[in-house]
């Protein structure tokens, strides 16, 4: 039986993959054959990484015209090139906004089946199944593929990236160069702007991806200077709640709830958060959640895995310390 090439859409493969990038390797390990595709040329460090997933193939889907991938009609037309060049049995791709429009349309063009925002993937029989929570987090639902291909957005977190125990001996480099229809490249891009991470968090990984979330809420009263300690002793995202982002104390991208950013990160603490619907929607997927309030009767602390009762003026400052001095133990016993 051939073994299916698995076509994973990674973003960043001009720098360095994120752990999402490399999360999505991982699965498409467990699904077949994995072949990487990105809009840019890979940099050194990234064909080193891809390399050590297994990865042997590696496409670069470029657009004739000097066409930017932004235009999101003219980046599926691209991505469909290489589908039919590789003869996928499954798009991967992590789940930013602009991915989500892309395969979108890429699934349209191609007649695939489409599942948005998986858990996690997996095949049975041949069918292409992807897991995951709707309805604010409250349905888990299992949703299968019967087109021939299948594309999906997976989650960041949803698997701890691990490569296999053999990797590639080498990654072949190909360019993909597809001419966009007039429709696709009926839109031309004026202009972009790149917005720096939220809330100072420079060297903080994007909100959506991280492993670790650190939100507050109104009990911070609009300092969220203990909140940004912890996150970056966790090498986390700083997140908040809508009545804090409305109150104006952090920005908007860093709102958590169905109206703001879904996360679902290996550990999410909430401090200061009562824990209305609207935020638990966007973050009850979590792996362990961790809440902080004076009240002990705090909503929150219902789906909570531990449960603090305290300021979290004391409690999150000393959270931090020992997390510093547990790393530096570590760091010291391993030299």
């Amino acid at each position: 039986m051939t073994t299916p090439n698995i076509l994973v859409l990674l973003d960043t493969a001009d720098t360095q993959l994120t752990s999402a990038g490399l999360e999505l390797l991982t699965l498409a390990n467990t699904l077949g054959t994995p072949v990487a595709v990105s809009f840019h040329e890979p940099s050194a460090t990234a064909l080193e990484q891809v390399r050590t997933y297994g990865v042997s193939r590696f496409l670069v889907a470029a657009l004739d015209g000097d066409i930017s991938p932004h235009i999101t009609p003219a980046a599926a037309e691209a991505l469909a090139g290489v589908v039919k060049e590789t003869t996928a049995r499954v798009v991967l791709a992590s789940p930013t906004f602009q991915n989500k429009e892309v395969v979108a349309r890429l699934a349209h063009a191609i007649g695939a089946g489409l599942v948005i925002d998986t858990v996690t993937v997996g095949f049975e029989g041949d069918d292409f199944v992807g897991y995951k929570r709707v309805f604010a987090g409250s349905w888990d639902i299992d949703c299968k593929v019967v087109t021939d291909v299948a594309v999906a957005t997976v989650r960041a977190n949803a698997v701890i990236p691990t490569p296999p125990a053999q990797p590639a001996a080498d990654v072949q480099v190909e360019t993909v160069t597809v001419t966009p229809s007039a429709l696709a490249t009926s839109v031309s891009l004026v202009s972009r702007t790149v917005h720096p991470p939220i809330h100072g968090g420079v060297g903080r990984p994007r909100l959506a991806e991280a492993p670790y979330v650190v939100a507050g809420g109104r009990g911070t009263l609009g300092d969220f200077s203990q909140v940004e300690e912890l996150a970056d002793a966790l090498g986390g995202a700083v997140g908040a709640t809508r009545d804090a982002v409305d109150e104006g104390w952090i920005e908007h991208d860093a709102q958590i709830g169905q109206t703001g950013v879904t996360v679902a990160p290996r550990v999410y603490i909430g401090a200061g958060i009562s824990g209305a619907p609207h935020h638990r929607g966007g973050m009850q997927a979590s792996g362990v959640i961790v809440s902080v309030n004076s009240d002990p009767d705090c909503p929150l602390f219902e789906i909570s895995d531990f449960a603090v009762v305290g300021e979290l003026q004391d409690v999150l400052p000393q959270a931090a310390a020992a997390i510093r001095e547990y790393k530096a133990s570590q760091g010291e016993a391993s030299a």
